[in-house]
């Protein structure tokens, strides 16, 4: 571990890929700053790092350390450049449904939110609060009850998932035109990565696919990236987008009231109830992994 951060990182997440800037934004700039090669085009922060971001002489984007001038290991895949400050120590996560030909991938906006990023995967990971959150969206009332459903790890890949997960959804997504009832899968492939499987309402036998990358800024700072894989051959960019950007801005107001801003992971801090089950599980999983970045966990 390099212990030049400001606060000692676990390995798993130190050596781990993480979202640093969307790729469109990135492009945007460098075509208006116009500089030579390897001139910043932009900065933020990362496990507590300050880095700079700029094209390199191979015309791909770098990645670089403010501090000491270290070079990072850098990615750009799913519309979003990646950054590890260590070694990684795996690929990528793997999406193959961004790689089918008839999808639509968007980047639908980068949210800097006052709260660890595992927070923020937690609470995409929850039914319960569609309907008193997302009203009209992603529930109503009186269709609250979040059915049983059913949590699994898979040992080869280290990820977690939910499946069988139903709710009943108004407007589940833009090429929705009535509510339907949507199935769910859950994954969590890694800490600060979920990813969510839904009903494409013209397709009900496939899934869209919506992606949360989160970038851990600090261990109570985060920037949660939205990425979209959709089956919609008739809803504009910007109206995806601003669909995507509605949802998240209703949960900004439920995770910047989070107490406290990091992730409790011992017993007895929080009493879930049945339906947080893939939340009781998303904990384990990390204290398994002995991850205590932005957690209270011997805090």
């Amino acid at each position: 571990m390099d212990m030049q951060n400001d606060a000692a990182v676990d390995d798993v997440i130190w050596n781990d890929w993480h979202p640093v800037a969307a790729l469109s934004a990135l492009e945007a700039r460098a075509a208006a700053a116009g500089g030579p090669r390897g001139t910043p085009v932009d900065s933020t922060r990362l496990l507590g790092i300050d880095v700079a971001i700029g094209a390199g002489a191979d015309a791909r984007w770098c990645v670089w350390r403010l501090d000491n001038g270290a070079s990072c290991h850098a990615l750009a895949r799913y519309g979003v450049l990646w950054a590890c400050v260590g070694e990684p120590s795996r690929d990528l996560v793997a999406i193959p449904e961004a790689d089918e030909p008839d999808r639509r991938l968007l980047h639908a906006g980068a949210f800097r939110v006052h709260v660890s990023g595992l927070r923020a995967v937690e609470n995409f990971l929850d039914m319960g609060h569609f309907p008193f959150v997302h009203t009209g969206y992603l529930g109503v009332e009186p269709y609250t009850e979040v059915a049983p459903y059913r949590v699994e790890h898979d040992e080869v890949r280290h990820e977690l998932y939910a499946y069988d997960c139903r709710f009943y959804q108004p407007r589940a997504a833009m090429t929705a035109d009535t509510g339907i009832d949507v199935r769910y899968v859950y994954r969590v492939a890694r800490p600060y990565c979920a990813i969510l499987y839904k009903t494409c309402p013209p397709q009900p036998e496939r899934f869209d696919v919506i992606a949360l990358f989160v970038q851990p800024v600090d261990e109570e700072w985060c920037v949660a990236h939205t990425v979209m894989s959709y089956l919609d051959d008739s809803s504009a960019d910007d109206a995806l987008r601003g669909f995507q950007q509605t949802i998240f801005a209703q949960d900004i107001k439920i995770l910047v009231n989070q107490v406290p801003k990091r992730l409790p992971l011992g017993t007895g801090d929080e009493h879930p109830v049945r339906a947080d089950s893939m939340s009781v599980a998303y904990r384990r999983w990390l204290g398994a992994q002995r991850v205590t970045y932005g957690t209270t966990h011997g805090r």
